[in-house]
């Protein structure tokens, strides 16, 4: 997948076995980009920056599950660029994620790391002259954030949220009623034309979601902000 927003590139490059969707945005004037949930295959991810003539800033995190962090850690070794977020609620999970790896059987795909800079809600992330701002979100992993850009109408929603699903909360430290919460009262205030990449499968917007999914529709939890107690 590849679009532009903007005077902002975007690719989509699926990693590891689990094909999770990490990010390689750019600025198409300065070249200058960042990789948004490099969870595994880093020379593979590298190599993808090099052949674009992007030069890679930043690592962005939207949370701490393997799939998502895994490749930060190598690339940031080779690179020596900073790796920012998620909130340091997630902390534990990325303490693990050798473990969680070795828990499916599979070694050598991803490093336990540490951020070199947490995010909390109401920071702002740069590409250029671009500002991204962050959301906590948490209910899948307690230090689940989410990054958008108003003007550009894209969001990176990790595992929040998904085409026709949500995000598992059968995982340690996850909250199912926190989850609801975090998309009625976080994402669904970003407006119905917000584009949404999720960490898994095809991009969607959350007017779609709101109109459909079985889990968050409008339908289902109610429209606007509010109380979601009960739910789930």
């Amino acid at each position: 997948m590849s679009q532009k927003p903007a005077n902002i590139e975007l690719r989509i490059l699926p990693v590891t076995p689990l094909q999770q969707n990490c990010s390689l945005m750019w600025d198409s004037t300065s070249k200058d980009g960042v990789l948004i949930d490099p969870g595994g295959e880093a020379d593979r991810l590298m190599a993808e920056a090099e052949k674009l003539g992007v030069v890679i800033k930043e690592i962005w995190l939207t949370h701490g599950h393997l799939d998502h962090a895994g490749g930060a850690k190598d690339i940031r070794d080779t690179m020596g660029v900073p790796i920012i977020g998620p909130h340091k609620d997630d902390q534990w999970w990325l303490d693990r994620i050798e473990e969680s790896w070795a828990k499916y059987g599979m070694t050598g795909l991803g490093k336990d790391v540490v951020p070199d800079r947490y995010l909390e809600e109401g920071e702002v992330l740069k590409l250029g002259e671009t500002e991204f701002q962050v959301v906590h979100t948490p209910g899948h992993t307690p230090g689940h954030i989410v990054i958008y850009n108003q003007d550009l109408k894209i969001a990176f929603v990790g595992d929040v949220l998904f085409r026709g699903s949500v995000g598992r909360t059968d995982f340690p430290l996850s909250n199912p009623a926190d989850l609801i919460k975090s998309i009625k009262e976080k994402l669904w205030p970003l407006g119905s034309d917000m584009q949404f990449i999720p960490g898994h499968g095809p991009a969607s917007t959350f007017g779609q979601e709101r109109a459909d999914n079985p889990f968050v529709g409008d339908n289902v939890i109610g429209q606007g902000q509010g109380n979601s107690d009960g739910v789930m």
